[in-house]
């Protein structure tokens, strides 16, 4: 069935004259009645500023690339450990099944302010010191710290960074192992019946017959979690991690500009997760039957 070309209409052009109508409004409140002076300029050497030769990041541009890595890195290990936990609750063994139930029911049930304190200070504080990873860091090659700096943060703030991670991680993860086991558990009996027939072990029928077509059934609800994810790193800015939440904040108490500030963070969230559905859709169509 060939879908419908969109048409631009009247209420079409009548909802977007409204829109543009309240945002106008919106904008003559804050400059006229509460004597807002705007001062976009003054926000633009927050982003990018120069020294004579050289273009330098701003505090709100390296703030965004902490939160892109902080986000990638969530999202690649929350996909693994959500995917782990899910084909341990749709598995045979009680204990098997018990580990990941009593994982995800905690998480779930925890205000992630709260899971952000709990990690910080019993990862950040405890396991990293007794590890020597602080030390272990400072003493390597400025090659190393050059590496991990590129990778995740800089030496002195990579404590704080990794806590954050695991925190978003943990959180995630959770949420993504419940998506797993329900797009594994929706697929019919039919098929587990077709497959066992074939002669295909347990996990052949996992890996070969139930996982594509689980995925695809998950792919909009994984693709939810996963941009959610690049949201909900802005927790992390109460452990003082320097990314665009947080940047925002510092940023907001030293010159006062609310709104330009808060405008600016709001548009490159949105250029970030908007970017991030995009290549979701297209690989929804990518594995589109037929």
């Amino acid at each position: 069935m060939t879908p419908k070309k969109l048409r631009f209409t009247t209420l079409d052009g009548l909802l977007v004259a409204l829109f543009l109508g309240v945002a106008g409004f919106f904008v003559y409140r804050i400059g006229v009645e509460m004597q807002y002076r705007w001062q976009w300029p003054l926000l633009l050497q927050y982003l990018v500023r120069t020294d004579g030769d050289h273009w330098l990041a701003g505090p709100l541009a390296r703030g965004f690339l902490t939160t892109v890595k902080l986000s990638l890195w969530a999202m690649f290990l929350a996909t693994l450990l959500g995917t782990l936990m899910g084909l341990l609750r749709v598995s045979r063994g009680l204990f098997r099944r018990l580990v990941p139930f009593g994982y995800v029911e905690l998480v779930r049930n925890l205000p992630p302010l709260v899971l952000v304190f709990i990690v910080y200070f019993f990862i950040g504080e405890r396991i990293m010191a007794l590890l020597g990873v602080e030390q272990l860091v400072r003493t390597a090659s400025p090659e190393v710290q050059g590496l991990l700096g590129f990778l995740f943060a800089p030496p002195a703030r990579l404590s704080g960074f990794l806590a954050g991670l695991a925190t978003l991680v943990l959180y995630e993860g959770a949420y993504i192992a419940e998506i797993v086991r329900a797009g594994i558990q929706s697929i019919e009996k039919g098929q587990w019946e077709a497959a066992h027939a074939l002669g295909l072990s347990y996990r052949q029928q996992l890996r070969f017959v139930i996982a594509p077509q689980a995925f695809r059934r998950i792919l909009p609800s994984l693709a939810g979690q996963l941009i959610s994810t690049i949201k909900d790193s802005a927790i992390v800015s109460v452990i003082s991690i320097p990314e665009l939440t947080f940047q925002g904040l510092e940023i907001m108490s030293a010159t006062y500009l609310t709104f330009e500030t808060w405008i600016t963070i709001t548009a490159l969230y949105f250029l970030l997760t908007f970017a991030c559905s995009l290549g979701v859709r297209h690989l929804e169509n990518a594995l589109r039957p037929g």
